[in-house]
């Protein structure tokens, strides 16, 4: 089984923010499954673990199953740990079975990076996950967001909307990283890093 969180805040006023790019992940991933209809993830899930979840099946190259679970933390950023930290508990998961998806501010937009650990990078969300599962030994999915502008502050700036000009990295680059997360439970980290790490800024 594979765990799938995208971190993000809940609430409309933050739909749509650089912050939450790892909540359009996780919805277009289900939409690309056919699990939901454009728009209707939030709808559909269930509330549990703290946050709106749906789970379902993928079918491997091998042609194997693997169990998979979309989760969107319901307990804003900071404190995205908690319901990551219920999840591999109920399940008796390890670490390495999840993957969580994040904005990043040292990247580019649209530009994705795959790393199977790592620090946090000043993150918040990451900050709680590793805080909770007492590990960065998990692997996670950075889409870049821009640095933020020297004349606005970061955590302002992570709030804020996209640019049209961002929108149109962006929305390829959520593409690519449904791509990479597909590729991940069927091939393995090495493989995802090695297809998707390299020459895709600019959401090529």
């Amino acid at each position: 089984m594979k765990v799938v969180v995208g971190l993000g805040n809940p609430g409309s006023k933050y739909v749509a923010t650089r912050h939450n790019v790892g909540f359009e992940v996780v919805e277009r991933l289900a939409e690309k499954l056919g699990w939901v209809l454009p728009g209707e993830f939030d709808r559909m899930a269930r509330c549990r673990f703290d946050g709106l979840t749906l789970d379902g099946r993928v079918e491997l190259s091998d042609a194997g199953q693997e169990k998979l679970l979309l989760i969107k933390p319901q307990t804003y950023m900071n404190l995205s740990g908690r319901c990551v930290q219920q999840v591999l508990s109920f399940y008796q998961l390890t670490p390495k079975d999840l993957m969580v998806i994040l904005d990043d501010l040292a990247l580019p937009c649209g530009k994705i990076r795959i790393r199977g650990s790592g620090s946090s990078g000043g993150h918040n969300g990451l900050k709680d996950i590793e805080q909770q599962l007492g590990t960065n030994a998990y692997p996670r999915l950075r889409i870049g967001i821009d640095p933020a502008p020297v004349s606005i502050p970061g955590h302002e700036y992570v709030l804020g909307k996209w640019t049209p000009e961002q929108e149109k990295l962006i929305n390829p680059a959520v593409d690519r990283a449904c791509g990479a997360i597909l590729t991940w439970i069927d091939k393995g980290i090495e493989t995802a890093m090695s297809q998707f790490n390299s020459s895709n800024t600019g959401g090529q």
